[in-house]
């Protein structure tokens, strides 16, 4: 067989290449994101009651911009977990009141996300709102930021009440000057939901649940949360009054990272 010349032969092993680099590229590009393993279902698909604002969707949240692996905003737990919900929504719902979640399953490159904004001690852009009184070089030491999450496993969930008819959220505006999550309600953040002493995401030790400073209604509210979930099965973490995991989780020992999405309920094919 005749040889080519050195230049045809030289585009052709170039294209060969191209061919190659390109092939390797679509295939990276057509991997399909991880699912969720059975047992994992939209709440909206067990109780549409409950009102879902999910806080890291948005730009408003301690880091200041959506977060990682977060493509839609609704939320996905675990079946047991939006059961007991949804009871627990009964149950608030005869007194006047309903269930508000702010994040629910979280995929370990959200937690990722969280990890490297904490190691960047410049970005303090949210600080005046979620942690004025804390130094950002303590969210590691002081356990605000870990490298796991239980939200990963699918059967925590962060949360609030609402009176009903409840009354519809004002959007966050960007340019406003941030105000400190511990401030007066009046003050900080018009969260429609009841005053319970602070905002969500507030990293300062009076988000502690039991916290002895906060008194009257505040803590009212807070153990009407309590109460009502831990009758269900949910176990508050004593450091944040909106945490709560329900017991005996599904899958205790897995952090999964398929996205916050409807697709990811979707069986893979």
């Amino acid at each position: 067989m005749k040889s080519l010349p050195v230049t045809a032969r030289t585009l052709a092993v170039s294209s060969a290449a191209l061919l190659t680099v390109g092939a390797g590229a679509a295939t990276a590009q057509a991997a399909p994101e991880p699912h969720a393993p059975d047992g994992f279902v939209a709440l909206s698909a067990v109780d549409p009651t409950i009102i879902e604002e999910i806080r890291y969707f948005t730009r408003h949240n301690f880091v200041g911009e959506r977060v990682d692996g977060y493509q839609q905003p609704i939320c996905i737990l675990t079946r047991p977990a939006a059961e007991a919900l949804s009871r627990a929504q009964t149950r608030l719902r005869a007194q006047g009141y309903g269930l508000k979640v702010y994040d629910c399953y979280r995929p370990q490159r959200a937690v990722d996300h969280f990890v490297r904004w904490a190691k960047d001690v410049d970005d303090t852009k949210m600080k005046a709102e979620f942690y004025p009184n804390l130094d950002k070089s303590r969210l590691f030491p002081d356990g605000y930021i870990a490298e796991k999450s239980g939200h990963s496993r699918g059967s925590t969930v962060d949360l609030t009440v609402v009176r009903l008819p409840a009354t519809p959220d004002k959007p966050w505006v960007p340019s406003r000057p941030l105000q400190p999550c511990f401030a007066p309600q009046s003050r900080r953040f018009p969260d429609n939901s009841l005053d319970m002493g602070t905002g969500y995401d507030c990293f300062d030790t009076l988000s502690h649940t039991l916290d002895p400073r906060v008194q009257g209604e505040q803590r009212a509210n807070r153990l009407l949360l309590k109460d009502t979930l831990e009758d269900l099965g949910f176990v508050n973490y004593a450091d944040e009054w909106w945490h709560y995991t329900f017991k005996p989780e599904l899958y205790p020992d897995t952090y999964f990272d398929f996205p916050v999405s409807k697709a990811s309920l979707t069986p893979a094919r």
